[in-house]
């Protein structure tokens, strides 16, 4: 009994930036990014295509699979580290642009483990208040946080958003638990700096810019280490054997951690969703565009076991359980 999901949706921007189109902006190929990343292209927003704009895209479908009315809608949580101003928060604009005038809303910053951590935080409400709606969304526009000058980051990253609509349910389906962490002390291995400080005293010298800045290797070993490390932990203190999950979508941010968190864990390949080729990290928006997709082409059914997972900057990971 939990948080069970009516309806999914997500939302792309309709610009596609090839591996080939990266290549005349930096040093690099099509061959040399597909063999390192497996991606091989990503979206990129234009005018128009603002977080806070994919966002309301994202959750309108997700509205319309779950068949409820914006006006049924209590609370909007976005997951986002790309909105296009500081404050008000993206998820006010989202609310603004849906016209959700019954819903409170507000912003969770966890980058890439943002919508695991936006689904608990949704979840554990819907435990206390029961007879809400929950709207929750992962969207980002990384494009204009990424230095297109960096070939270590900028092959990487892409836009796009992605929703769920929360109900409680006296069922035996929803969530069934989440293991979440954060570890601040390696925050130098993955991280953005914000808009420089008006106030000189608190003007930080190394401030490069507000983009995403990556020891790409550091964040590999943990990643990987830090995913699993989630992924069993869960398992065992919900007494759940990994034969026993149908469907994994872990966080679609690079091939090479993607497949070696698929070896260690011992999860069968067909058992694993991925993406990445086509859109790259997307960050908060990851995991809930793949959830959309797997559940639009009938990769899960009524009764499925589900299993979440993401690492990102902070750093930030952890898995979460759903019974579909």
């Amino acid at each position: 009994m939990g948080a069970v999901i009516l309806g999914t949706g997500s939302c792309l921007p309709e610009k596609r930036l090839s591996n080939h189109d990266l290549g005349k902006l930096v040093e690099t190929s099509d061959e040399w990014i597909f063999s390192r990343t497996g991606i091989s292209t990503r979206r990129i927003s234009s005018k128009g295509e603002e977080a806070f704009q994919l966002g309301t895209t994202a959750a309108r479908k997700a509205m319309a699979m779950a068949n409820i009315s914006v006006d049924e809608i209590d609370l909007i949580i976005v997951a986002t580290m790309s909105s296009h101003m500081t404050m008000p928060s993206c998820a006010c604009f989202v609310q603004k642009e849906l016209g959700a005038d019954n819903a409170f809303a507000y912003d969770v910053s966890a980058a890439c483990s943002g919508f695991l951590f936006a689904l608990d935080s949704g979840d554990k409400f819907l435990r206390v208040e029961q007879n809400k709606k929950i709207l929750v969304i992962g969207t980002e526009t990384l494009s204009s946080r990424t230095d297109w000058k960096d070939r270590n980051t900028c092959i990487l990253f892409g836009d796009g958003a992605g929703a769920v609509v929360l109900e409680y349910k006296e069922e035996e389906r929803g969530v069934v638990a989440s293991n979440l962490f954060s570890d601040g002390t390696l925050w130098n291995l993955l991280y953005m700096h914000a808009a420089p400080s008006c106030n000189p005293e608190l003007e930080q010298a190394d401030n490069p810019g507000a983009h995403i800045l990556m020891e790409g290797k550091e964040v590999f070993k943990y990643a990987v280490k830090s995913m699993e490390g989630a992924i069993n932990g869960l398992l065992i203190r919900e007494n759940i054997e990994i034969d026993s999950i149908d469907l994994m979508i872990p966080h679609q941010a690079n091939i090479r951690i993607l497949k070696k968190l698929v070896s260690r864990l011992g999860i069968k390949q067909e058992k694993v969703f991925i993406n990445v080729q086509k859109y790259g990290n997307t960050s908060a928006a990851s995991i809930p565009i793949a959830l959309d997709e797997a559940n639009r082409e009938g990769r899960l059914k009524r009764g499925d076991l589900l299993l979440v997972c993401s690492f990102g900057g902070g750093f930030t990971w952890g898995a979460s359980l759903l019974r579909w």
